[in-house]
């Protein structure tokens, strides 16, 4: 019966969780990835998305922060584990502007990860053939350095390092 097949499958489940195989394919680095920082979400009205999440949800939301070196405004809705990104076009050449004229209605844009040594993950990951957007890093919404890899390079994902 059921308890005969798990009886069965405990010791092989066990064996597996144990083995070590997995992790010796794993090179080390120099630096690590950390904890997912926030998802970034691209919005064509700041100020209804703002309040979907405040005034109907019951999050904690941020002000409205103007970032002109990456041409966004951003508001952060503070979640338990993580954040969501509220961003919205700020200037005719936001990048957000154009992600918003191919999805009319918004959508996910970015995920943000921490890392302990940006500069090291840049090495590494350029020795890694994954291209990095900008030469050096710029200066996010946290006021820490901040790259994104290109989606091409990440599965169709644009992913945002952030120095933890």
């Amino acid at each position: 019966g059921l308890l005969s097949r798990l009886q069965i499958l405990g010791p092989t489940i066990r064996t597996l969780s144990s083995s070590k195989a997995f992790s010796q394919n794993i090179p080390s680095s120099l630096w690590t990835l950390g904890r997912l920082n926030h998802v970034a979400i691209a919005v064509p009205d700041l100020e209804k998305a703002r309040s979907l999440y405040k005034d109907v949800l019951g999050a904690q939301v941020s002000e409205t922060v103007a970032l002109p070196e990456h041409g966004v405004y951003t508001v952060f809705v503070e979640l338990g584990n993580t954040k969501l990104e509220l961003l919205h076009p700020l200037g005719e050449k936001s990048p957000i502007a154009s992600f918003l004229q191919k999805n009319k209605t918004g959508g996910m844009h970015h995920i943000c990860i921490e890392v302990d040594d940006i500069k090291a993950a840049m090495t590494e990951l350029k020795e890694k053939k994954i291209r990095i957007l900008s030469e050096e890093p710029k200066i996010g919404a946290h006021g820490k350095p901040v790259i994104f890899l290109h989606p091409k390079d990440c599965h169709g994902v644009l992913v945002e390092l952030e120095q933890a």
